[in-house]
């Protein structure tokens, strides 16, 4: 027997999907605080889905009064998983089967460790994903290293939408090894940090379980109900 999920590829943003695409299982990464699945074991209590840290490492607050520099994978999943997030994917009445998130990091380049903090909600349909990368690549430069890439405004910020593929893995239930392959696809929509466009983003990425491509406008609308709502976020003016 074997179990099978879809993860998206993951790479120090735009650039490291270019150069070199890093395998990510939120479940399995190094640093995830927080998961919760709808039905619990047999014998055991059910446990709701939330975003509590449990006390992990990488979710400790900011300052009292100061907006955090750089996100942890809590932050992340108090902003992605909104009371009306089955609402705003179009499939209102779903509950999520599980949520995560992580508080990685990836070398790129001259060995330089990047934060790629991320968060995941997974529901019946849908699957949604919100990555902060601070990579300093603006947004004008990533468009070049991706395929199919359309330059957007969203919130008044530069913004990249482009086409995605999940990793679909195979996890053998007697100890073989696992096998990869192709996935589902996927629609990521990248938003520069500041209206700037000073480097770094944030990534909301979809996709299908029934592995149709979702649609832009629920991508859209996903990331500006859920964007406006991380720590330190500045409307553009």
């Amino acid at each position: 027997m074997a179990h099978d999920i879809d993860a998206l590829p993951r790479g120090a943003g735009a650039w490291g999907q270019a150069v070199t695409a890093v395998v990510t299982i939120a479940a399995l990464a190094g640093g995830l605080w927080a998961y919760g699945e709808v039905s619990g074991s047999a014998g055991s209590t059910p446990y709701t889905p939330s975003c509590e840290d449990d006390g992990k490492p990488g979710a400790t607050p900011p300052e009292p009064g100061r907006a955090p520099r750089q996100l942890t994978g809590q932050r992340l999943c108090e902003a992605l998983f909104r009371p009306d997030l089955a609402a705003l994917l179009g499939t209102p009445g779903e509950a999520p089967s599980s949520v995560t998130g992580s508080d990685g990091s990836h070398r790129f380049g001259s060995d330089e460790e990047i934060a790629t903090p991320s968060a995941e909600v997974e529901f019946p349909t849908y699957t949604v994903t919100l990555t902060a990368s601070y990579d300093a690549v603006p947004m004008a430069d990533t468009a070049e290293y991706l395929n199919g890439a359309q330059k957007q405004k969203i919130l008044g910020r530069p913004a990249v939408v482009y086409p995605d593929r999940t990793i679909s893995i195979s996890f053998r239930l007697d100890g073989s090894d696992a096998e990869s392959g192709p996935g589902v696809p996927a629609r990521t929509l990248m938003v520069a940090q500041d209206a700037r466009d000073s480097g770094g983003s944030y990534d909301v990425t979809l996709w299908r379980t029934d592995g149709a491509t979702p649609d832009d406008a629920t991508l859209r609308r996903v990331a500006e109900k859920v964007l406006p709502a991380l720590p330190g976020w500045q409307t553009a003016r």
